[in-house]
């Protein structure tokens, strides 16, 4: 059978229609995984232009002076940039994904996304202490999102697509397919099903693929060896999820913080944030930038044990300021190298007073990623994965877990705060509703509910009109004028008035004006084919109406009727998924 496009869009309205998810992962993750490519390398050569090299992260080779000056100059002609930009077009990242897919029902403006890949260039070439991979995953999303747009997929189909991209921006950062896949189900659309995974698990593979093949994202570190060795390890390690958590705890206030300063100019929020983070940088060099190269020297032990604490308390305040402020960056990255730094005093120090608390601290530097990034995103499997593939060590995942729980359980119960984007979507007066109906609703197309039953009549009805009802009365009649929707009419009840017509003597006379009838008339207005259930509801309480028509476009553009929804159609739709 020859594919149809129309057929296949077709398909994507089921949401358990799997060959066709399938095949949209494979192209999501090759899109995403392009475009972070593209954005990691306009990062390096732009870095290069002021001699910073080693991937953008060699800010320690720079003199004093310029470490100073390139974040502050950075954050001038951002801000600068961004004071053109209106409010709506200045918000990037994660957050921003998020948001959007709940409120916006996946639809992700492409203007925001060509201001995250060029804002977030300059940012991290000029030293800006960030991560590329909130960028990724709004990137990846967002071009996705597009496509689906373009092409008039359906909006349920879209919230995969944004998943997929999700999955495909942190596989091609960070060489970690199968924590970019729990990432995207654990974060983004906070959702587990079996058909969910399939296409985000491939989106995840192909930016995979795609990032090795043309060298994106990160250097694996081998730490195979890095294993528990006694159990008297286990206090020390619980302590140290502590510690991580109290660290994740204050990096989520400082950016909380520095987020209620939001209706300061946006050119005095970014310039601050540069002089913040060039003035940590002239004496702890590694604040700046994403800084990798410092988690490698961490990895390796090559960082002196009073210098991690005061990497790790930098890297805080730089990346909180930052992030608050608005800068185009993410916090994945520092998150990873706070959480190490911590390990690594933790280790190093419990090797050097009692060998046998800490027999190797390597094992605490990949603890300490885990549980830092675990408890900022309030993603614990996604983190322990995220460790596991970073270090090519699947012995560090039982310490990893007991890390990471302890370290969210620090900043949940003893900070009483939530993960860093939740915390930023509070702030904002976001509400992100992802309780069972509601994932329900947004992942379910109106074409799961639509009553077909349903005939265009206009509101002057002749006996010709009313002998046609009669052979097959409809459900619903939509009464017109001059192509113009009114409003409808039970079919059955139509029937009955017209069945009430005294005998006439002309046909003329025969004809009846419904807009003159006494029958119930159901207020519409009209929502796109490609709408959720979701969708739908929200049309019905904002406009204040009974029914939507739901319309196509013929071969040649013409409006086709495909039916109606109605409140209690989908009322008995969740009730009967629901209760299954």
């Amino acid at each position: 059978m020859p594919f149809s496009f129309g057929s296949y869009r077709r398909a994507l309205t089921r949401y358990d229609s799997v060959p066709a998810y399938a095949l949209l992962g494979i192209i999501a993750g090759i899109s995403s995984g392009a475009a972070v490519i593209a954005f990691e390398h306009g990062i390096d050569q732009l870095a290069l232009l002021w001699d910073v090299g080693n991937r953008a992260e060699d800010y320690e080779g720079l003199d004093t002076l310029p470490r100073f000056l390139l974040p502050v100059l950075g954050g001038l002609a951002l801000g600068a940039a961004f004071t053109f930009l209106r409010p709506e077009n200045r918000e990037v990242g994660i957050v921003h994904v998020i948001s959007r897919l709940h409120s916006s029902y996946g639809m992700l403006p492409w203007r925001n996304a060509v201001v995250q890949f060029f804002a977030g260039i300059v940012a991290l070439a000029t030293g800006q202490s960030g991560g590329r991979e909130g960028p990724g995953v709004h990137l990846g999303s967002a071009i996705n999102s597009v496509i689906g747009q373009r092409l008039a997929l359906p909006n349920n189909s879209l919230r995969i697509l944004i998943a997929c991209g999700s999955a495909g921006g942190i596989a091609a950062a960070f060489n970690t397919p199968l924590a970019g896949v729990i990432f995207a189900m654990e974060v983004i659309i906070a959702e587990y099903t079996v058909v969910g995974f399939m296409p985000v698990m491939l989106s995840a593979v192909a930016a995979s693929v795609l990032s090795q093949r043309f060298g994106g994202g990160d250097e694996i570190f081998d730490m195979s060896s890095a294993q528990l060795t006694t159990l008297w390890e286990i206090p020390y390690i619980a302590l140290l999820g502590f510690l991580c958590g109290c660290a994740a705890a204050m990096l989520i206030r400082v950016s909380t913080i520095s987020a209620s300063f939001g209706k300061w100019p946006v050119i005095l929020r970014f310039t601050l944030a540069g002089l913040v983070t060039g003035a940590l940088g002239v004496t702890i060099p590694e604040a700046l930038g994403i800084g990798y190269d410092t988690l490698g020297n961490v990895m390796y032990g090559q960082i002196a044990l009073g210098a991690l604490l005061l990497i790790a308390v930098a890297k805080i305040f730089a990346t909180g300021i930052s992030v608050g402020f608005g800068m185009p960056v993410g916090i994945i990255g520092p998150t990873l190298l706070i959480g190490a730094c911590i390990g690594g005093f933790f280790g190093q120090l419990g090797n050097q007073l009692y060998p046998v608390v800490a027999p190797d601290p390597t094992l605490y530097v990949t603890i300490g990623m885990a549980a830092a990034m675990g408890a900022a995103f309030g993603a614990p499997l996604a983190a322990c994965l995220a460790a596991i593939e970073l270090t090519q060590s699947t012995s560090v995942a039982m310490p990893a877990m007991l890390a990471i729980i302890v370290a969210n359980l620090t900043n949940l119960s003893v900070f009483r705060q939530r993960s860093a984007h939740r915390s930023v979507l509070g702030q904002l007066r976001r509400q992100l509703p992802d309780d069972p109906l509601n994932q329900l609703l947004h992942r379910t197309d109106v074409n799961a509910v639509i009553d077909g039953s349903v005939v265009v009549i206009g509101e002057q009805v002749k006996p010709a009109v009313s002998a046609t009802l009669a052979l097959q009365v409809p459900n619903w009649c939509l009464v017109s004028r001059e192509g113009e929707d009114l409003f409808l009419v039970s079919g059955h009840e139509l029937m009955g008035w017209l069945e009430e017509d005294p005998a006439r003597d002309s046909e003329e006379s025969s004809i009846r004006s419904v807009t003159e009838s006494s029958l119930r008339r159901w207020t519409i207005t009209v929502v796109p084919e490609q709408a959720t259930l979701r969708q739908v509801l929200d049309i019905l309480k904002a406009r204040t109406v009974e029914a939507v028509c739901v319309y196509t476009r013929g071969r040649k553009g013409e409006r086709r009727l495909r039916g109606i929804v109605t409140r209690d159609r989908i009322e008995r739709f969740t009730l009967d998924h629901l209760n299954n």
